[in-house]
């Protein structure tokens, strides 16, 4: 048996004798008698153990210490205690037993000391509630998704195309590393061109999107991007859907729609985990996220946007500029100004990918970003541009490599339609779901400039 089921059947399985295996979190000893806090990672609720003389092995299991595994026979019986179960142990055998150095102890620990040891942090409980929201958050997204049709498709990591024109990117190669030093041969490479880590699976998906009218993409990317900020990291998870004969507004409806289940997906299924959020990393969580989900999400075009933050009576940091980014204090303003999450709407071309559709004034895109209060920009998308002219018009306009992209222009060839789709990284999500502030803890093991570490 394990924990969640215990607590699931607890009243069922009052008296009656129970078998767990699992490890010590917290050992209390008496001259006569011990209290273990007991999990074995099913659930975030632990359960005490209470021994006594009476166990064969008593003076062994007083001197265990925090970290060992156990194996435990008992009565289930209520408590006196703050929980409502505790476990009357009638025999406790010692699995694996763990040294006093063992570093995970009972106190409290910096969330940086715990990123120097990555693969013991999911012992702590505030990595134990991480991970099990990143683990339930990824369900939701595929259920989300597979209960309405869309077909899950696994984008290539090695591609030769650079999605967002950055030119960020991990390089792939075979080459002895003299080679590539000065003027590298890459048709003696392995793939016999230039190849990298992908940074967005969008525009493949967007192949199978005209074949299954909706897809979707759930995996790693990559961005060599020097950058140690809090919201920044080198390998990353993106979900990314792509639907045909879905226009802007469409668009906009699944983000909203989406976000929404997942963020009530994850209220629902980790109530103890995120009521620990609330109490011990952001206060008021619940609230933000019980607010977004019956919330109305506010659409506004760029430029209205842009008129709204230079009306106002605020000294900016960043002056608000058309054709300029939304700055993280102007998303703040606006969010709080229409009292909850807003789109923003038609951007300058300018400031946007190519793939994008063009509007008819000729200067914006149908582009999105969604603001969400407390955090900002969640997601991106867009209506892409299925006009063939068009489309070669503005790659040849930015000096694009078109003949590796010919795959990509031939999608507006062959039954061109309609598609939109978007993007969110998904550690964003985690990271405006649970409260914890820093990328480098809400991804079990951070790949940032310098570390590459467990």
């Amino acid at each position: 048996m394990d924990l969640k089921e215990l607590f699931v059947k607890a009243k069922e399985l009052e008296n009656k004798e129970i078998e767990l295996d699992g490890w010590v979190r917290n050992h209390r000893r008496q001259k006569d008698f011990g209290f273990i806090d007991f999990s074995d990672g099913t659930c975030f609720q632990h359960l005490q153990i209470v021994y006594d003389t009476t166990l064969a092995n008593f003076n062994e299991i007083s001197k265990i210490l925090v970290g060992s595994a156990l194996h435990i026979k008992g009565i289930l019986v209520p408590s006196n205690g703050k929980q409502d179960y505790e476990a009357k142990a009638i025999e406790i055998v010692v699995l694996g037993s763990c040294p006093e150095d063992y570093p995970i102890q009972p106190k409290r620990h910096t969330r940086e000391f715990l990123r120097e040891m990555a693969y013991l942090r999911p012992r702590t409980n505030l990595f134990q509630a991480v991970f099990r929201i990143r683990s339930v958050a990824a369900y939701a997204i595929h259920n989300y998704f597979q209960e309405r049709g869309f077909v899950y498709f696994h984008a290539p990591l090695i591609t030769a195309s650079d999605c967002e024109g950055a030119g960020e990117m991990f390089q792939v190669t075979t080459l002895p590393i003299d080679k590539i030093k000065e003027s590298p041969d890459y048709t003696k490479d392995f793939f016999g061109k230039m190849t990298n880590l992908t940074v967005s699976g969008q525009l493949e998906a967007e192949t199978f999107a005209t074949a299954y009218k909706k897809t979707y993409t759930f995996g790693p990317t990559f961005r060599a991007e020097n950058s140690n900020t809090k919201t920044h990291a080198a390998e990353f998870w993106m979900i990314e859907p792509e639907m045909c004969f879905c226009d802007l507004e469409g668009d906009m409806d699944i983000m909203e729609d989406m976000l929404k289940y997942v963020v009530s997906y994850c209220l629902e299924h980790c109530k103890e985990e995120m009521a620990f959020f609330n109490q011990f990393v952001e206060e008021g969580l619940l609230e933000k996220l019980n607010k977004l989900v019956t919330a109305k999400f506010t659409r506004i075009d760029y430029k209205d946007v842009i008129e709204l933050l230079q009306k106002a009576d605020i000294k900016w940091d960043f002056v608000p500029t058309y054709g300029g980014d939304i700055a993280k204090e102007h998303e703040k303003y606006i969010t709080e100004y229409f009292n909850g999450p807003v789109f923003i709407k038609n951007w300058p071309k300018e400031i946007k990918a190519f793939y994008m559709k063009q509007n008819s004034d000729g200067k914006t895109v149908a582009a999105v970003d969604l603001e969400v209060p407390g955090a900002g920009e969640l997601m991106g998308g867009s209506q892409r541009e299925e006009d063939y002219e068009k489309l070669l018009s503005r790659m040849n306009e930015l000096k694009m490599d078109t003949k590796s992209l010919d795959w990509y222009l031939n999608l507006r060839k062959y039954g061109t339609c309609v598609h939109s789709g978007f993007g969110m990284g998904f550690e964003r999500l985690l990271i405006y779901l649970t409260g914890v502030e820093n990328i480098r803890d809400v991804i079990p093991y951070p790949r940032t400039p310098g570390n590459c570490e467990y």
